[in-house]
């Protein structure tokens, strides 16, 4: 993943972008870069590394400007380097450029655009479409709007795209598809991210573009959103954000990622709260109320997940195996949609998601819709595509998780998971109520197993000194603790680039 933030309004948008992508630095990059446009004109800086260092580079007058995008970048097409990163100018430099996803068909374009007289600076998909977007609106001499629309219909692959001419500095064109992008609205000012983040101190309204949608955020005007394809208008739906700025602050903490360790036992209990009601002996999920009946008759689930999720499935598969005695099926995202799977309408297939963006568990669950199943879906973040995309579902209520290694959203979605096997094992008769009502008890005690856990943190601390130069691990486990081990695995490999296996 990379990350995009974007300001148009009032203030100084060179804090506001840089601050942006710093609570997008969890999404992962390896470069970063900002354009700014003043009075004076364009003011453009970008380096591989870290935000900091592109701040470092903005020490000496960089300058200020009402207007801006900014950009963290993982590198696809090109290496990581200062040329490769965005924002991309144009071969004129009019138009600026910061593109998320893939443009599979760049190379056959640059082909054509080269051959007209293009020159090209970097290495990249994305430089190939802001010399598009121009070379359209040149030779038909159109506004970039339409210009924009023209090149996307031509593009095939996946973007979330942020553009500006430096001729017009009071426009902002934007465009999604398979990649997420949100617009928050503030007082006469507007912001474009990744997620809603960057912006949360500033509004808490935010319209979060469909695939194949582009809108135009133009000063003075309210937002403008318009299908790509048909070039129809579209009425923005504007949802409130219910997060707050402590809510992805460190909170005292050296880092997220401990901070989020230590939020589980919260998590977990913000992720059954309404639903698990153990003195009542019962189970409410209201989200999968108009589809019940399709997951207690379901022939066969489907979970559907990448990383972390996917661990969360696997653990699933045992849980709906042994308590509701229905066949499991977990998928890698990223393949399910590559070996043309058989499913039927009596499956339900479950799409796991912390952010509810993944590219992959979106494009497989799409599939599966299309061939009739029933699609439920667990993720964190409200709004997201995936919450959009699917039937039913429930989010896990976990938080905002910052960290690039995923903690509390496991923990969380495992316990959504239970829940949902423990409702078809009931509503079938599998469990006596004595049983059930044992279970349901148990689930309700586990935040505080987790707060007693916690406080064995000398130990773990003791354990990582003596274990802190080994060059290998094997996480071993059977049964329910063979899924913990593969995701204990990972946690090890992404923070501390030591070779771990679960086995």
């Amino acid at each position: 993943m990379c990350g995009i933030v974007g300001y148009l309004g009032e203030r100084n948008a060179v804090p506001v972008i840089i601050n942006g992508l710093k609570r997008l630095e969890y999404r992962g990059y390896d470069s970063a870069g900002i354009a700014i446009l003043n009075g004076s004109g364009l003011k453009l800086a970008k380096c591989k590394g870290k935000v900091s260092d592109l701040e470092n580079k903005m020490a000496s007058g960089f300058g200020e400007g009402t207007m801006g995008i900014g950009h963290t970048r993982w590198a696809t097409h090109g290496v990581p380097n200062d040329l490769n990163a965005h924002p991309h100018k144009s071969s004129s430099g009019d138009l600026v450029l910061i593109h998320n996803g893939i443009i599979e068909n760049y190379a056959s374009i640059k082909e054509a655009l080269i051959a007209r007289g293009c020159s090209f600076r970097s290495e990249t998909d994305t430089e190939v479409l802001v010399n598009l977007i121009e070379d359209i609106k040149d030779a038909e001499n159109i506004s970039l709007e339409k210009a924009v629309r023209a090149a996307l219909n031509q593009v095939i692959g996946a973007y979330a795209i942020a553009v500006f001419s430096v001729k017009n500095p009071d426009q902002i064109v934007v465009a999604k598809k398979g990649s997420p992008l949100v617009v928050g609205i503030g007082e006469d000012e507007f912001f474009i991210a990744s997620d809603a983040t960057p912006f949360l101190e500033y509004t808490k309204k935010a319209v979060y573009l469909e695939d194949d949608e582009m809108a135009v955020v133009q000063k003075g005007k309210e937002l403008k959103v318009r299908s790509i394809k048909s070039n129809k208008p579209i009425d923005p739906y504007v949802h409130q954000l219910k997060m707050d700025l402590e809510s992805i602050e460190k909170g005292g903490y050296p880092h997220f990622m401990l901070k989020e360790i230590y939020e589980q036992s919260k998590s977990i209990q913000d992720t059954l709260r309404g639903r698990l009601l153990a003195d009542k002996g019962m189970i409410k999920m209201s989200g999968v109320f108009d589809y019940h009946d399709k997951l207690l008759n379901a022939d066969r689930f489907i979970i559907i997940g990448c990383g972390t999720s996917w661990h969360a499935g696997l653990v699933a598969e045992y849980i709906f195996e042994d308590l509701a005695r229905v066949p499991v099926e977990v998928e890698y995202a990223s393949e399910f949609r590559y070996r043309n799977p058989i499913i039927t309408e009596k499956d339900v297939v479950i799409a796991i998601s912390q952010s509810g963006e993944t590219a992959d568990t979106l494009a497989a669950l799409k599939l599966a819709k299309e061939k009739g199943a029933t699609i439920f879906g667990i993720c964190n973040v409200v709004g997201s595509s995936i919450a959009r995309e699917t039937h039913a579902g429930a989010y896990t209520h976990a938080g905002p998780e910052i960290g690039v290694a995923s903690t509390k959203a496991f923990t969380a979605q495992v316990a959504v998971l239970s829940l949902i096997a423990l409702d078809i094992a009931n509503n079938k008769g599998l469990l006596s109520k004595t049983q059930f009502r044992q279970y349901l008890s148990e689930l309700d005690a586990i935040p505080a197993k987790i707060e007693k856990m916690l406080e064995s943190d000398a130990q773990t601390r003791y354990i990582s000194e003596l274990y802190k130069n080994a060059h290998n691990f094997l996480y071993l486990g059977r049964g329910y603790n063979f899924p913990v081990a593969l995701e204990g695995a990972l946690k090890l490999k992404e923070i501390s680039y030591i070779h771990a296996e679960g086995y």
